[in-house]
């Protein structure tokens, strides 16, 4: 195999790995924003809830940087693209997670009833709406993006804010704000006791519950959805443009690589296990186990998207032949090899890093010193 090629296949693999990073990271805290109100009934549970994920949750925004970095620095065309053509979406994300901090840090500086409730609220809505907004992409992304290009790749968004918002794409936003909810609420009854651990198992079994169904309405929803199939193209080693391609968009199209291969069946396979097996667990009480499948469920529902779209990244719907794929959207080899060079590096030390933390501030949050420590969430 050609080395641009298998850099191509690499940070395509690379970039899967970023997002499930920030889909289990930064989602689980972001599922316990969403159920701050649900689960947590006295200011003391709230405050129990916040301080369980306080020493971690801003270093798991680690990985929406790097998320976010690995499409700008290896796929410029489809960050360029998507960042102009989807400003309005971009915007609502960066407020939403520049509120969430503000209501995480000054809940508790001011012991009145009504500020505490006012940061509760916006911590909620800025823990749905990022997971929503995150699976409302992916759903987007399946269907095509109205966008595309003149001569001299200059990308043109022709869809409206409100279509984005269309039916399967709020399908999609659901799966994942319940999966984030679902990882939530685990670490919820790993990290506190009583009447709050067990709302949380509820809350959880409910939430996974949820996403086992709308993942299986999903998967029979894009069987039914007309998809992108690439007819002719340069070879995938060669640099390139889209405009060198040809794309098709034809029923059945986000089967195609399904039927062509059967053994990618096992991707959502592997995603309905952990959600099913993640539930049994949750209702085992082994909260523990239960998270760690939440990391299949994800890796499953992430697969079979990028299952269905490969060799696509962001097809355009209104003209096809101008998508965006792994092959026409990428970096040159030298920038891939650099990225490559310094990925090697850095994630296995954030996952080091990140697994020490966790590892040192183990054990449940003692509801007793919150009230007693003036320093607290």
């Amino acid at each position: 195999m050609e080395l641009y090629l298998g850099l191509k296949l690499l940070w395509w693999l690379l970039l899967g790995v970023l997002l499930l990073g920030l889909a289990v990271m930064v989602g689980m805290d972001m599922g316990v924003g969403a159920l701050l109100r649900i689960i947590g009934k006295t200011d003391l549970e709230r405050r129990s809830m916040l301080n369980a994920i306080g020493p971690h949750w801003d270093g798991n925004q680690v990985w929406f940087i790097l998320g976010g970095g690995a499409i700008f620095a290896a796929f410029p065309l489809i960050y360029a693209t998507a960042f102009s053509g989807l400003y309005v979406v971009m915007l609502l994300l960066l407020w939403s997670m520049i509120m969430r901090p503000l209501a995480f840090e000054y809940r508790s500086k001011i012991p009145t009833e009504q500020w505490r409730n006012i940061a509760d609220w916006v911590f909620l809505i800025s823990g749905a709406l990022p997971m929503i907004i995150y699976g409302a992409a992916m759903g987007n992304m399946l269907q095509g993006v109205p966008f595309h290009f003149d001569w001299d790749l200059r990308s043109y968004y022709t869809g409206s804010f409100i279509s984005l918002f269309n039916p399967f794409a709020i399908l999609a936003g659901l799966l994942s704000l319940a999966l984030a909810m679902y990882m939530g609420a685990a670490m919820m009854v790993i990290k506190t006791e009583g009447a709050l651990a067990a709302r949380a198992r509820t809350a959880g079994s409910v939430a996974v519950g949820v996403a086992i169904v709308l993942f299986a309405l999903g998967g029979v929803w894009v069987s039914q959805m007309p998809g992108f199939v690439l007819t002719h193209s340069v070879d995938p080693a060669l640099a390139q443009t889209p405009m060198t391609q040809t794309v098709a968009h034809v029923a059945g199209g986000l089967m195609a690589n399904y039927h062509a291969h059967a053994i990618l069946w096992l991707v959502p396979a592997i995603g309905f296990f952990g959600m099913i097996a993640g539930f049994l667990m949750l209702r085992a009480h082994r909260a523990g186990l239960a998270w760690w499948l939440g990391i299949l469920a994800w890796a499953g529902v992430l697969g079979a998207t990028a299952i269905s779209l490969f060799p696509f990244l962001m097809p355009s719907s209104t003209n096809p032949s101008q998508s965006l794929t792994i092959w026409n959207s990428i970096s040159s080899q030298t920038t891939l090899l650099w990225m490559t060079g310094f990925t090697a590096v850095f994630v296995p030390l954030i996952l080091w890093y990140t697994s020490w933390a966790f590892y040192v501030m183990r054990g449940k949050v003692d509801a007793s010193k919150i009230e007693q420590d003036p320093h607290a969430y």
